[in-house]
C-alpha cells in the first residue's frame, strides 16, 4: 500500500513537472511569440553575442515564411545578415531585395543600398560603402524618406572623418544629434559618442568631454553596460590626447576586459582599445608593454583584416622599436605589414578623396546651390508681393486721407453754415434745418386740412399745436424720460391723436420731432454760450436730456450732417477770429 502512494505520488509529481516544462517550452518557442517581441529580444542582444541572435533571426524567419507574410520575411533577412561574414550576409540582403522588388513601402530600395554600404563599411570595403550610400541616398531623395537621407549623410560623414575631414563629420553629426526630431534616442546617443570622437580630432575637447560624461551618466541610468563601455573608451582617447596616459590607461584596461569577454566588443572596440593603450603606453615611455598591445593587433589584422588608417602609427612603432634592439629580423616583418597596410590604406584614401567630391560633395554643393537660388526666387517673390501690397495699403490710405480731408472740408463748411445761421437769427424757434443747410420756418399750416387725419377733428388738432408751440418755447424738451405717452398726457390728449398731429404738421415721428428740438437748442447754445460749450460732453449729453455722451454724438451728427467735435473746434476758430 505504502508503495502505491509512493507510486501516485511520483505520479503526480511527474505530471506537474511535466506541464511546467510543456508550459515553459510553448513560452520560449519563439514560433510562439510575435515579431514585435522577437525583434526586440534581436536588437537587445549584446553585440557579438552571435549564436542567440543568429537563433532568434532563423525563428523570425521560419515564421514569417510559415505564415508567407513577404514584409516580415523581408525583415528576417535584414536581421540574419548582421552576424554573417561578408559572402553570406550579401546573399541575405540580395534575397531582401529580390523579395522587396515590388515593394510600395517609401523605404525600398533605399534600404537595400544603405544596409549594404553598412555590412561593406564593418568588412573594410570603403570603396564599395561609398558607393552603395551614394546609391541609398539617391533612391532615398526619390522616395522623400527623411531618415534614410539622414542616414546616407550620417554614414558618408563616418567616410570624410576617415580622409580626414573632421570639422565637417562633427557638422554633420551635431545637425542630427541636435536638430532633426526623427531621429530616436538610440541612434541620438550613438551620433553624440561619435560626435565627441570628432570634437577630440579638432581639439574641441570642453565639447567632446562634456559628451562623453553625459553618455557615461545616461548608460548609468539606463543600465546599457555596452555603451558605458564604449563612452569609458572614448574618455580613454580623450585622456590619451590630453596626454593624461595613467588616467587613460586605467579606464582602457578596464574596457579590454570588457571588450574580450564573452564576445562583448565588436572589432572596432577591440582594435581601438589595444591602440589607445599602446599609444599611453608609449607616452609613459613603457615601451615593452606598448609593443605587447601593437603585436595584439597585428595579429588581430591578420585574422580579421580589420585595417584603419592608425595602424600606419603601429606598424612604424614596432619597426624602430625593433630597429633599436637589432632584430633585423622582426623590423622586416613589420616593415613587410606596413608596406601591405599602407597599400590598402593609400587605395582607399585616394579612391575616397577622389569619389567623395566628385559623387558627394559636389552634387550636395549644385543641391544646395539649387535650394538657395529657390529660395531667393521665393524671397524675391515675396519680397515683390509685399511691395504691391504697401503700395496699394499706400494708395488706398492716401485715397482714405484725401476722402477725410475732403470730408472734413465738407463737415467745416457745414459746421460754419450753422454758426452764421445762429448768429444771424439767435433764435432756432419752429426752425428745423436739413443736414448741411440753413434753418428753415415750419412748415405753413393753411392747408392742414388735407393732410390731417379725419380722426382729428381741426380744434384739437389746433389745440395740440398751440400746447407744442409751449413745449418747444418752455425747452421742456430737454427732460430725460420723454415719452410719447407722458407728453400726450401733460397736454391732455391721447398718444394716438399727439403721433398724428407730429407726423402731420412736423413731417416726422416723435422720437425723431424730440431728438431735432434737442439738436437745434444744442447747435444755437453751444455757439452763443460760452460757458455752456465749456464743458464736459458727457455733462452737455445729461443736460440735453441724453442718456448718454455716445446717444448725443450720434445725433448730433446725423442731424446737422457734421461731427460735434468739429462744430465746436469751428466755433472756437471763429470765435477767435
Amino acid at each position: 500500500m505504502m508503495k502505491i502512494k509512493c507510486l501516485i505520488l511520483f505520479l503526480m509529481i511527474w505530471n506537474v513537472f511535466f506541464q511546467a516544462q510543456t508550459n515553459n517550452t510553448e513560452k520560449n518557442n519563439p514560433e510562439k511569440r510575435t515579431y514585435k517581441e522577437l525583434e526586440d529580444e534581436f536588437y537587445k542582444a549584446l553585440p557579438g553575442d552571435t549564436n542567440n541572435s543568429k537563433s532568434i533571426a532563423s525563428s523570425y524567419l521560419k515564421k514569417a515564411k510559415s505564415e508567407n507574410n513577404t514584409t516580415q520575411i523581408a525583415e528576417g533577412y535584414v536581421m540574419l545578415h548582421f552576424d554573417e561574414d561578408l559572402p553570406n550576409a550579401l546573399k541575405y540582403l540580395d534575397s531582401l531585395q529580390h523579395i522587396t522588388q515590388n515593394s510600395k513601402e517609401n523605404t525600398y530600395p533605399a534600404r537595400i543600398y544603405l544596409l549594404r554600404g553598412n555590412l561593406y563599411f564593418r568588412n573594410d570595403n570603403l570603396q564599395s560603402a561609398l558607393n552603395n550610400y551614394i546609391l541609398g541616398l539617391k533612391y532615398a531623395k526619390e522616395k522623400g524618406n527623411k531618415r534614410q537621407i539622414a542616414m546616407a549623410h550620417i554614414s558618408i560623414a563616418y567616410l570624410n572623418n576617415y580622409i580626414g575631414k573632421h570639422e565637417e563629420t562633427a557638422k554633420v553629426l551635431r545637425h542630427y544629434a541636435y536638430d532633426a526630431d526623427y531621429m530616436n534616442e538610440t541612434e541620438i546617443n550613438s551620433l553624440k559618442l561619435n560626435l565627441a570622437d570628432a570634437y577630440i580630432e579638432i581639439n574641441k575637447m570642453d565639447s567632446a568631454y562634456a559628451l562623453i560624461q553625459e553618455g557615461l551618466q545616461g548608460s548609468k541610468k539606463s543600465k546599457d553596460v555596452y555603451r558605458y563601455y564604449q563612452n569609458l573608451g572614448l574618455l580613454g582617447y580623450y585622456h590619451l590626447h590630453s596626454k593624461n596616459y595613467q588616467k587613460a590607461i586605467d579606464g582602457l584596461l578596464e574596457c579590454e576586459k570588457y571588450f574580450f569577454t564573452n564576445n562583448s566588443g565588436s572589432k572596432r572596440n577591440q582594435h581601438y582599445t589595444l591602440l589607445y593603450l599602446g599609444k599611453s603606453y608609449a607616452g609613459l615611455q613603457e615601451k615593452e608593454k606598448s609593443v605587447d598591445f601593437f603585436r595584439k593587433i597585428d595579429s588581430m589584422v591578420l585574422k580579421t583584416n580589420y585595417i584603419y588608417p592608425e595602424l600606419r602609427d603601429v606598424y612604424t612603432y614596432l619597426i624602430d622599436y625593433y630597429k633599436e634592439n637589432g632584430d633585423k629580423e622582426k623590423q622586416l616583418y613589420y616593415v613587410d605589414r606596413f608596406l601591405k597596410v599602407d597599400q590598402v590604406l593609400d587605395t582607399q584614401f585616394r579612391y575616397i578623396s577622389r569619389e567623395l567630391p566628385r559623387r558627394y560633395d559636389t552634387p550636395e554643393l549644385q543641391q544646395e546651390k539649387e535650394d538657395i537660388t529657390n529660395e531667393l526666387t521665393k524671397r524675391k517673390s515675396l519680397f515683390y508681393i509685399v511691395l504691391s501690397l504697401l503700395l496699394i495699403s499706400h494708395l488706398l490710405f492716401i485715397n482714405v486721407y484725401f476722402k477725410y480731408k475732403k470730408s472734413e472740408k465738407n463737415y467745416k463748411k457745414i459746421a460754419q453754415d450753422l454758426i452764421q445761421s445762429v448768429n444771424e437769427k439767435r433764435v432756432v424757434k419752429n426752425k428745423e434745418p436739413e443736414a448741411g443747410q440753413e434753418i428753415h420756418p415750419v412748415e405753413n399750416t393753411e392747408n392742414s386740412e388735407d393732410k390731417t387725419s379725419r380722426t382729428v377733428s381741426e380744434d384739437i388738432a389746433q389745440t395740440i399745436l398751440k400746447e407744442l408751440e409751449i413745449f418747444e418755447s418752455k425747452d421742456q424738451f430737454l427732460n430725460k424720460g420723454i415719452t410719447l405717452g407722458s407728453l400726450a398726457k401733460k397736454i391732455k390728449t391721447n398718444s394716438k391723436y399727439l403721433s398724428e398731429i407730429i407726423n402731420t404738421y412736423k413731417g416726422k415721428n416723435f422720437a425723431t420731432y424730440l431728438n431735432d428740438l434737442r439738436i437745434d437748442y444744442a447747435i444755437s447754445r453751444l455757439a452763443t454760450d460760452r460757458k455752456f460749450r465749456s464743458y464736459k460732453i458727457p455733462f452737455i449729453a445729461e443736460e440735453l436730456g441724453y442718456n448718454n455722451e455716445q446717444a448725443f454724438t450720434l445725433a448730433f451728427k446725423k442731424r446737422t450732417g457734421t461731427p460735434l467735435s468739429i462744430y465746436l473746434k469751428e466755433i472756437e476758430n471763429m470765435s477767435s477770429n
